[in-house]
């Protein structure tokens, strides 16, 4: 199968589940479930044969990066957060609180300026990242086989080669493409925001879950600065508007 065969047919898998309730916690759950089993199920079918990944739970050099993720990934992971927080021993976490100063550090920063700040990310505790069975596509998808090399890169030495997994890379992408891709057929918000910006939205007392679920685009003052205009014709592109199934 071809990468526009694959993208067709998660798209509409995508598009199904997005039809298929309008419950804004069950919808969120399972388009997300099913991007995190889409990309983790094939990535485990390509990488035999592959070296192995440097990376581990423990290992956080990257999470100083700038990262995007969907809504939903986003919406999920506020939940995720809230969850943690109702626990008493999470409470003592202070994350709502970790996640508003990180975004008021980082808000508008580009990139380089994230790697220059080397910031890490406020979900990371004494080295752990502690929502990572719910972590976005992009942490996903940022896989290296040299974990030194990844350290010195993060410490910021210049001229260092981080030997990452384009198996990876490529995956996260078709994977967030399709989905962004479904989401923008089913008129619901599909672009991609700051993670931390998003997060901060998304907890800060309003119901943005079941706006978005409505079609409103309640994370848009996180929006990333991609260009919609050029994902939206490659996802059409990849798409073939005639040959694809209605969900």
């Amino acid at each position: 199968m071809n990468a526009s065969q694959f993208f067709r047919r998660m798209h509409v898998a995508f598009s199904r589940l997005l039809a298929g309730n309008s419950d804004p916690v069950l919808i969120i759950d399972r388009v997300v479930t099913q991007a995190f089993e889409l990309f983790d199920g094939n990535v485990k079918i390509d990488v035999d044969g592959f070296p192995e990944l440097a990376c581990r739970k423990n290992c956080p050099s990257c999470c100083t990066l700038r990262v995007t993720a969907t809504a939903p990934e986003i919406l999920l992971l506020a939940h995720y957060v809230r969850l943690i927080e109702a626990t008493p021993s999470g409470a003592q976490l202070n994350l709502s609180r970790r996640i508003a100063e990180a975004d008021r550090a980082t808000e508008g920063l580009n990139e380089k300026q994230r790697v220059e700040l080397s910031r890490p990310c406020p979900l990371i505790l004494k080295g752990v990242c502690i929502v990572h069975p719910v972590r976005p596509l992009a942490c996903r998808g940022h896989a290296s086989f040299d974990r030194q090399a990844c350290a010195r890169a993060a410490e910021g030495h210049n001229n260092v080669e981080v030997p990452v997994s384009e198996l990876h890379l490529g995956m996260r992408a078709l994977v967030q493409s399709a989905l962004q891709s479904a989401l923008r057929r089913s008129d619901r918000a599909w672009g991609l925001y700051e993670l931390n910006h998003g997060l901060r939205l998304a907890l800060d007392g309003n119901d943005r879950r079941a706006a978005w679920v409505r079609g409103e685009d309640s994370l848009a003052p996180a929006i990333s600065d991609l260009d919609a205009s050029a994902m939206a014709q490659t996802f059409d592109a990849l798409l073939g508007t005639s040959t694809v199934p209605s969900a």
